[in-house]
């Protein structure tokens, strides 16, 4: 399994590089960016623990004393990192927003080294510096006035990010990918049905049944299985080297943005894509050990 470990990760870098296929759909209905995360999160851990049910039901069965795991990548992570990354967009842009979500990667790599003690070779800074500039040119940032909330949240969304390879690592040396996974969702939806206003979704999924078709999509293809290929792929790597790897999403975005939302590609843009891929097979042909 270890050998696949960079396919996993890279797979579940494009499962999230097509969420914009459902998410602006269902804006689009009304909802809002807290409900969306909300019907993502209820959806994923649905099917989770359906799958950990039949497949190993003592697989759910968590020690009391480890919950701290859970909450930190299910709040700490999964709901902080969507409502700072929401907030960011609302107060910037949404490409200055993505360049300050991808400062996750650098936040893993500087915690891994003091938590994990991973070591920080050449390549590793190389990969990424290249898939940081790669994002910054995928995302056209242009120049311009910034708030400083925008600033802040922007990078909190990336440190929200970061922490679900943080807090996986440590859940990951006890659970199984699939537990780790499950309890993260349910943690996730549960700490968001307060502020969700659950009735409207429930009635909008009932007047406009594809709405309901929507959030499975996105809750399966989109979050249950990226999150599944990309904790398997944790388990057996590093967490700095999965996470430049999963940079493989801004260009899935952007490719789909092109090919379904007609979308320009510029010099700049095809640029980012390609240093984001090279940076990806870089990673993907070096061993962990040795970067």
């Amino acid at each position: 399994m270890e050998h696949m470990a960079p396919f996993c990760v890279v797979a579940a870098g494009i499962c999230w590089g097509i969420i914009g296929l459902f998410t602006r759909q269902l804006s689009a209905y009304g909802l809002s960016p807290l409900q969306i995360t909300f019907g993502r999160a209820l959806v994923t851990a649905i099917a989770m623990a359906v799958v950990a049910l039949f497949r190993q039901p003592r697989s759910l069965a968590i020690a009391p004393r480890d919950i701290w795991m859970f909450l930190g990548t299910g709040l700490g992570s999964i709901v902080f990192f969507n409502i700072c990354y929401f907030t960011a967009i609302e107060l910037t842009t949404l490409s200055v927003a993505a360049i300050l979500l991808y400062t996750a990667p650098s936040i893993v790599m500087v915690f891994s080294i003091f938590l994990f003690h991973e070591r920080f070779t050449r390549r590793k800074g190389f990969c990424l510096v290249l898939a940081f500039v790669g994002c910054v040119l995928v995302s056209g940032l242009g120049m311009g006035h910034v708030e400083a909330a925008g600033i802040l949240t922007g990078l909190g969304s990336g440190f929200g990010y970061a922490l679900y390879s943080i807090f996986g690592r440590y859940a990951l040396a006890k659970y199984e990918p699939l537990t780790v996974t499950a309890w993260t969702f349910i943690i996730a939806s549960s700490g968001l049905l307060p502020f969700c206003h659950f009735g409207m979704i429930l009635s909008l999924a009932a007047a406009v049944p594809y709405t309901g078709l929507l959030f499975a999509l996105l809750g399966l293809m989109s979050t249950a299985l990226p999150f599944g290929l990309y904790t398997m792929g944790l388990k057996h790597m590093e967490a700095g080297r999965a996470s430049i790897l999963a940079s493989v999403e801004p260009l899935t975005s952007t490719v789909v943005g092109i090919a379904i939302f007609h979308e320009a590609l510029t010099l700049t843009g095809a640029a980012g894509m390609a240093c984001i891929l090279g940076a990806v097979i870089l990673l993907a042909r070096s061993g962990s050990a040795n970067g």
